[in-house]
């Protein structure tokens, strides 16, 4: 099910959320929920507080593929990159962001079993652009040069 993107201003993109607990049918609905929501908005990431739901579990589509990252902790972080950042959450701007060129995350999968990952470039910076909604950080929070952009 196609869930609705909540915008800047909903309370829920500030809260810190809280880690999963149950690896079950509900979180599965979600992760599922936000998979089809993410698609459907051609977008390069989604966290659940997005679709309103405050609970660390992220998504992230990119050329290396569909992750899903349940309760994510990023462990290290390299190098530096600059670019062009825009939200689902923030429709119609964007903004520059610095943010990590290399970053190793741990996470659980959506059935509770402990993973690791290294991410690169756009990857990387997806991610840490993900994660930052777990705590109730939006980009434009980091940027600079945020403008209007048509949709």
């Amino acid at each position: 099910m196609i869930r609705e993107i909540v915008q800047v201003g909903d309370p829920v993109l500030r809260e810190t959320c809280k880690p999963v607990t149950r690896f079950d049918k509900e979180l599965w609905t979600l992760l599922d929920d936000m998979r089809e929501t993410l698609k459907a908005a051609e977008g390069a990431g989604l966290a659940a507080p997005q679709v309103g739901v405050p609970v660390r579990a992220v998504q992230v589509d990119v050329e290396e593929g569909f992750f899903e990252l349940i309760n994510p902790v990023l462990v290290s972080q390299k190098g530096e990159q600059t670019g062009p950042e825009g939200c689902l959450s923030v429709r119609g701007k964007a903004g520059t962001v610095t943010r990590p060129d290399k970053v190793k995350v741990v996470f659980s999968d959506r059935n509770g079993n402990r993973c690791s990952l290294v991410a690169r470039g756009f990857f990387a910076r997806a991610v840490c652009h993900e994660l930052d909604h777990l705590d109730g950080i939006l980009y434009t929070d980091k940027a600079s040069n945020v403008h209007d952009v048509e949709d």
